[in-house]
C-alpha cells in the first residue's frame, strides 16, 4: 500500500499549469531572447524548442517590452532563433528540497552533477517574499567553527550573517574550506558561485572529509555558466539551507562567491536593458543582495542559518561598491589581510579590522575583557610599528608598547593555524587567557 503524503502531489500540483501556454520567439539579442508570449510574471521558467531539433533551452522570464516578453537562458542558445517555439513550464520558480539532498553535489539548476541518481524531495519557492523582522530570535549562542583566530577574537554566533572580506590570492577559498571542514553544525550547504571549474573538484576534496559529506550539500554554478544559473545557484542554495532550518536544524551556509554573485546580475541587467551605476553595476544588483542576505538568520520555533558569504575586493579596495553593500547588511565582517598573507601568517585574518557585531551577546565578559586587551596590545604596536623597524624606540616610553613586543611573537602564534589543525571555541578561549598570564 503506497504511503505518500498528499500534500507532496499538492505542492507538484501547484507548479503544473494544466495547459499548455506557448509563444514565439521574435528576437535574440546577445543573452537576450524576446518572443511574442508567453505571459508569464517576472520568474517564471519557459522551454525554448531548438530549431535544429535539439533539446530544448530553459529560460527564465526576467521582463516585459510592450507586448513581448523578455527571457534570459540558462543553457546554451545555439539552435534558437526567431520562430522557435517557447513553451511554458511554471509560473514561479521552485526546486525541489528534502534530506536526498545530503551528501549530494548539484548545479546551479539544481541538477545532480555528481552520478549518485535522481534526488526526490519537496518542493519550495526559489524567491521568496520579505521575512517578517519579528519573527526573528535573538542570536545568544556561539557558533564553534573551529578557527583559533575568529573563535577566540570575532566570536561568531548561530543565525549571523558574516562577510569574508579579501582581495585575490590572500587565502579566502582555503579559509572557507577549514570553516567548512571545522563548524560544529547540523547541515553544512556550500555555494560555489561563478568558481573555475577546476576548483569545485579541489574544494570538494580538501573541504568535505569522507565522514563529513553525509551532512554536507554542494551548489556549483561555475564561472561558464550562464548569467541566469549563476544567480538562481546562490538562492537554490539558500532555498536548501531554509528547508533543514524550517525543521529545526541548524545550517551553516557558505558562499564564495557573493562578488561573482553580484557580477553574474549585473551582466543579466546589462543584457535586459538596465542602466549603469558605479563601476557597471545595476541597482538590481543592490536590491537582489539584501533578498538574498536577509534570509539567513535565526527564527524563532525554528533552526538557524548562520551565512557567510566571501566578498572579492577588486584591487584590494576595501570600498568597492559590492563590499561596502554587503558590509553594510551584515553582522560583522572578516577582513584578511594580503600584509600578513606576504608573512606566510595564515589564515591571513587582519583581527583589528575584522568585527562581529554579536559577540558581546555570545561571549562571557571574561573572554570580551581577553579580546579587548589582546586588541589593545596589537593596536599599540601598530601605532609605534614604524618606530619599532628602524630602532628608534625607547624601552620603557610606553608599557603597553613595551608589553606588546613582548608578548607579539606569542600573539601572532596564537593567531597562525595549520590548515589541517581544528581549534574548538572552548580551547580557543583557554588559549587566549594563558597567553595573557605570560
Amino acid at each position: 500500500m503506497d504511503h505518500t503524503p498528499l500534500s507532496a502531489y499538492h505542492d507538484r500540483l501547484r507548479t503544473v499549469s494544466p495547459f499548455r501556454i506557448s509563444g514565439t520567439v521574435t528576437e535574440v539579442t546577445g543573452l537576450l531572447i524576446a518572443s511574442r508570449g508567453p505571459w508569464l510574471p517576472v520568474g517564471g521558467v519557459c522551454h525554448i524548442h531548438s530549431l535544429g531539433g535539439a533539446e530544448p533551452l530553459l529560460a527564465e522570464v526576467v521582463g516585459f517590452r510592450g507586448e513581448q516578453t523578455l527571457l534570459m537562458p540558462l543553457g546554451e542558445l545555439r539552435g534558437i532563433g526567431p520562430g522557435s517555439q517557447v513553451v511554458a513550464l511554471t509560473k514561479e520558480a521552485h526546486y525541489r528540497v528534502g534530506e536526498a539532498l545530503l551528501g549530494r553535489v548539484v548545479d546551479g539548476l539544481g541538477r545532480p552533477i555528481d552520478d549518485k541518481g535522481v534526488i526526490a524531495a519537496d518542493t519550495y519557492p526559489i524567491y521568496t517574499s520579505a521575512s517578517n523582522p519579528l519573527e526573528r530570535k535573538e542570536i545568544d549562542q556561539p557558533l564553534d567553527i573551529g578557527i583559533r583566530s575568529i573563535n577566540g577574537m570575532t566570536t561568531f554566533g548561530k543565525g549571523q550573517r558574516v562577510a569574508i572580506m579579501a582581495g585575490a590570492g590572500v587565502g579566502k577559498s582555503t579559509l572557507l574550506a577549514m570553516i567548512a571542514r571545522n563548524t560544529r553544525a547540523d547541515v553544512k550547504v556550500i555555494a560555489l558561485i561563478g568558481e573555475r571549474g577546476r576548483e569545485v573538484e579541489e574544494f570538494v576534496a580538501r573541504a568535505l572529509p569522507p565522514q563529513e559529506r553525509e551532512r554536507m550539500i554542494v551548489v556549483a554554478a561555475t564561472s561558464e555558466a550562464p548569467a541566469r544559473v549563476r544567480v538562481r545557484g546562490a538562492f537554490i542554495a539558500t532555498t536548501i539551507a531554509e528547508y533543514f532550518c524550517d525543521r529545526g536544524q541548524d545550517v551553516l551556509l557558505l558562499m564564495d562567491s557573493l562578488s561573482r554573485f553580484a557580477m553574474a546580475q549585473r551582466e543579466a541587467g546589462l543584457a535586459a536593458g538596465e542602466p549603469p551605476s558605479t563601476k557597471g553595476y545595476t541597482p538590481s544588483v543592490f536590491a537582489l543582495l539584501p533578498r538574498l542576505i536577509e534570509r539567513a538568520g535565526s527564527w524563532k520555533g525554528k533552526g538557524s542559518i548562520t551565512g557567510l558569504y566571501t566578498v572579492l575586493m577588486e584591487g584590494d579596495d576595501p570600498h568597492e561598491p559590492v563590499t561596502d553593500a554587503v558590509r553594510s547588511l551584515t553582522d560583522g565582517h572578516i577582513q584578511l589581510s594580503r600584509r600578513l598573507a606576504e608573512q606566510a601568517h595564515y589564515p591571513a585574518v587582519d583581527v583589528l579590522s575584522s568585527v562581529s557585531r554579536v559577540r558581546s551577546r555570545v561571549t562571557t565578559r571574561e573572554h570580551q575583557r581577553l579580546v579587548s586587551e589582546i586588541t589593545r596590545l596589537l593596536a599599540a604596536y601598530r601605532d609605534a610599528e614604524d618606530l619599532i623597524q628602524i630602532g628608534a624606540y625607547v624601552k620603557g616610553r610606553n608599557s603597553e608598547v613595551d608589553r606588546a613586543i613582548e608578548l607579539l611573537p606569542r600573539i601572532r602564534a596564537y593567531l597562525c593555524q595549520d590548515q589541517a589543525q581544528d581549534a574548538s571555541l572552548e580551547s580557543s578561549v583557554r588559549a587566549l587567557a594563558e597567553l595573557l598570564a605570560a
